[in-house]
């Protein structure tokens, strides 16, 4: 039997770039309904290569098939604050077993700081080394639990970080929930809002264990 697990972060009115403001109500309108404003990286979300200028490849532009696919769950619980994770925290097991095709979901425990400054001011970041082996493997998609791949602090870095992956790996970045995964290979879909011209989107992320 199928299991489902919601890698997803909850959005609140406390979360800097995004508000929930009530636009009607039942009892006034005839039903309740929201407007919605969000950064396009808040929260759970995805990267299209126009977000650093890969490529014009916009969020909707990516093809949904490479939303979905096998994913292996990296353990990289012992990377502290601004630690790097590199290709060594990759199993030969997994390497030995991974495929063409196959994604990566890194776990950190990051997520137990969401919404705080220490989620964005000191994240476990992605080695220039793990970015190209994802590259050379030919990784579908790549999941964090921080806001993002690479330190925001350091232009020099997120950039370098973003442009070596986008040139073929889809990014999720700010995944939580990956403790309660009970094996390290799922089946992980990622669908973001389908954003004409978008840089990127808000994603519902899930991970399905069979």
């Amino acid at each position: 039997m199928s299991r489902v697990v919601d890698l997803t972060l909850s959005y609140h009115n406390n979360v800097n770039g995004f508000s929930k403001e009530i636009a009607r109500t039942k009892d006034k309108d005839g039903w309740n309904a929201s407007t919605l404003t969000f950064y396009s990286h808040i929260g759970t979300h995805m990267d299209a290569p126009f977000h650093f200028n890969v490529s014009n490849q916009t969020i909707d532009e990516i093809p949904v098939s490479d939303f979905v696919g096998d994913a292996w769950v990296i353990d990289a619980r012992d990377v502290g604050p601004k630690g790097l994770i590199t290709v060594e925290h990759i199993s030969a097991d997994i390497k030995a077993r991974f495929k063409a095709g196959d994604s990566l979901i890194i776990w950190t425990g990051w997520s137990q700081y969401a919404w705080t400054q220490k989620y964005r001011d000191e994240l476990p970041r992605i080695s220039e080394a793990l970015a190209y082996w994802c590259i050379d493997n030919k990784v579908k998609m790549i999941g964090v639990e921080p806001p993002s791949v690479a330190d925001v602090n350091n232009i020099e870095e997120v950039t370098k970080i973003h442009e070596i992956l986008l040139e073929g790996v889809v990014i999720i970045e700010g995944l939580t929930n990956i403790e309660k995964l009970t094996s390290n290979k799922v089946e992980l879909i990622a669908l973001p809002l389908k954003i004409e011209g978008g840089d990127g989107a808000p994603a519902r992320v899930i991970a399905i264990e069979r």
